[in-house]
């Protein structure tokens, strides 16, 4: 394709989706800008990209959320377009508008789309005139100062308040009561004005043990729009999303219909451009209400990739090089199970506080089905300055319950060293049996208990004997040492048996 070979694109972005992102720019033949802090010299997308520049030190705010250093390395390396990724600048209707007014395009939704979704409150009022069921309560941010006693008669708790220009599950508290509400209202607005440069917080219902769905869509801004069906992200760990599946188990055909249906009336309301998600929560009752629009590709997108065959990046960027959406319903099928698991950077034992360290041991789950989306090399250093996010394990098969037992595999094999990760308490979600059956909701991991995991117990016994035998033998195998130097090191049998996995 003659338009791919001159459309050069810059990825505003790091690690794992950076990469991604990357790849399919190299497939398409398009050339690739990577940036980079001075703390991700060495990092994966800095090297594969075709050219590499740095946009400033380790702290986020200095590069890769500075617009002007961003925009800078877009104008010296050529770039005609700037994909934002997730996170960092790709919700930001300023960056959005600056880089169409400095003649690029922006691989996302029309800035104005952008500024309209990333309000909540605007969104709420543009759903609830397309048509959409759209959850109780003023379409107003909250005045500073005390709650009247008028208004805090009025809520019904327990209340969520989330920022209006929120996103990723920051600058949300919930109040249970009255006594509550004031002090929670205020570390909303502290988390948001930090996150988003915006205090203005709203009171929103809290519904009951919801269910999370979200409906991948995708348009060209000229009415067209396509629906790649819908995702269940209800395992969620203090509002952040941990385990994600397509399609969501357990959904009553005329229930995923009304999902789907919705969400192109918004989109169609919007006129949007690009990739996006329009989110749901449903109830126990099987009501469902519109949330928000995220503008941009979801950290989630592979497992809709992989019930349909699509490439969503693929499809971003021929949008954004020729205009046209090369895609259409026709055809579309949603086939099989997909699941995917995100592997943190985090210690369990310290109540899952992101960690850091140096990635010393590395191996990868593959096989039939799996997929691992990641930037992970070999004594990469892993800082507090970015998301905790290492990997994401995508597994798909012909129907939901072997996807499950393929993700318990795959999780398994997985082993990074260096650094804590929550790697076995994903397994332990996986193989619980709520998880399996599929009967999950957004408080599932309030009430998680891991399941007894007797494998633990067969290693702990392997190493307390190895302990045991390396303490009686120490001085023998001092001595042994200069003459057998292949001989047992009983450390490294248990610490053999503990990576297999194996008490056997």
């Amino acid at each position: 394709m003659n338009e791919t070979a001159n459309f050069k694109v810059l990825v505003a972005n790091r690690g794992e989706i950076a990469l991604r992102v990357l790849r399919s720019c190299r497939e398409l033949g398009m050339p690739s800008v990577a940036v980079y802090s001075e703390a991700d010299e060495q990092a994966l997308h800095s090297r594969y990209a075709d050219e590499a520049v740095c946009i400033g030190p380790a702290d986020a705010a200095s590069s890769y959320l500075n617009m002007d250093a961003v925009l800078t390395a877009a104008k010296k390396t050529g770039a005609r377009a700037i994909h934002p990724g997730y996170g960092f600048l790709s919700e930001n209707s300023e960056f959005a508008r600056a880089v169409e007014d400095a003649g690029m395009i922006f691989i996302g939704p029309r800035p104005e789309t952008v500024a309209l979704t990333g309000d909540k409150l605007a969104a709420r009022r543009i759903a609830r005139e397309a048509g959409l069921p759209v959850l109780p309560g003023p379409d107003q941010p909250l005045d500073h100062g005390p709650i009247e006693p008028q208004m805090a008669s009025q809520v019904v708790f327990p209340v969520l308040i989330k920022a209006v220009a929120g996103g990723g599950g920051r600058g949300i508290r919930l109040a249970n009561n009255p006594t509550e509400l004031e002090s929670m209202i205020a570390a909303a607005r502290m988390e948001a004005q930090a996150a988003f440069g915006n205090d203005a917080v709203y009171l929103e219902p809290l519904v009951q043990g919801a269910r999370h769905i979200e409906v991948q869509i995708l348009g060209d801004g000229a009415g067209n729009v396509v629906c790649l069906g819908e995702r269940e992200c209800s395992i969620q760990r203090r509002r952040q999303k941990l385990i994600e599946e397509a399609p969501a188990p357990r959904l009553p055909e005329n229930l995923r219909l009304a999902f789907h249906e919705n969400a192109l009336k918004m989109v169609r309301r919007l006129n949007y451009r690009g990739l996006g998600t329009v989110e749901f929560l449903l109830d126990k009752n099987g009501e469902f209400y519109f949330i928000e629009v995220n503008p941009r590709v979801q950290v989630e997108h592979p497992v809709t990739e992989m019930v349909t065959g699509v490439d969503l990046v693929r499809e971003q960027l021929l949008l954004a090089a020729s205009g046209k959406m090369t895609l259409s319903s026709s055809g579309l099928m949603i086939r099989g199970s997909a699941i995917e698991a995100r592997v943190l950077a985090e210690d369990a034992s310290q109540s899952f506080l992101p960690a850091t360290g140096e990635v010393s041991h590395l191996l990868l789950p593959a096989g039939q089905g799996v997929r691992v989306d990641s930037s992970l090399y070999l004594g990469m250093p892993v800082t507090a300055d970015y998301d905790s996010l290492l990997a994401k394990v995508i597994v798909w098969d012909e129907n939901r319950s072997r996807a499950v037992t393929r993700m318990k595999r795959a999780l398994s094999e997985f082993q990074i060293g260096g650094v804590p990760t929550d790697l076995e308490f994903l397994q332990q979600i996986v193989d619980s049996s709520s998880f399996k059956s599929g009967r999950t909701d957004t408080t599932y991991l309030d009430h998680f208990t891991p399941p007894h995991n007797v494998e633990n117990e067969f290693i702990e016994q392997d190493v307390a004997m190895a302990v045991a035998i390396l303490a009686s033998q120490e001085g023998r195998n001092q001595t042994q040492s200069a003459d057998h130097p292949g001989s047992m090191n009983y450390w490294k049998y248990a610490a053999w048996r503990e990576q297999m996995g194996n008490p056997t």
